[in-house]
């Protein structure tokens, strides 16, 4: 598979992480394998983001590593979630449609490795008009 590194700014060929859940049990801290495996969404207001030193820096899958969006793009939406404008690469991010508690969203999920992030909306800022809403614990800045 393809997938957009921003250290070379080069597309790479990459290969799919697939892992059973009993491996990502192992690697993950409880609420990192809830939320990025099990889908869950953790309570708004409940944790900080990293931030980077310099006022640039990347955040990455929390399971793979994979370069997902730049602080730049990082914006305050008020939810109590990390919110981003755009993704680093369309192909770091897979979207799909969510059905569950009775509504239609569009999960967003590492390309990678299947990782759940969290969901986007068309309320964000401009230039997208995104708002990638994104669960702290399925991020890491990259150092």
């Amino acid at each position: 598979m393809k997938i957009f590194n921003a250290r070379t700014g080069k597309i790479e060929e990459v290969e799919k992480i697939v892992k059973s859940q009993e491996e990502w049990r192992r690697i993950l801290s409880p609420e990192q394998f809830e939320i990025t495996r099990e889908k869950g969404t953790e309570a708004a207001f409940s944790k900080t983001c990293p931030l980077p030193p310099e006022k640039s820096g990347i955040y990455q899958c929390v399971c793979c590593g994979t370069d997902l969006f730049q602080y730049e793009t990082k914006f305050e939406s008020g939810t109590g979630w990390p919110s981003f404008y755009d993704p680093i690469s369309d192909l770091n991010v897979a979207l799909h449609t969510d059905t569950s508690y009775g509504m239609v969203r569009t999960e967003v999920d590492c390309a990678r490795c299947d990782a759940h992030l969290g969901h986007v909306f068309n309320d964000g800022p401009p230039p997208t008009g995104k708002r990638y809403c994104i669960n702290t614990v399925a991020l890491k800045l990259a150092t």
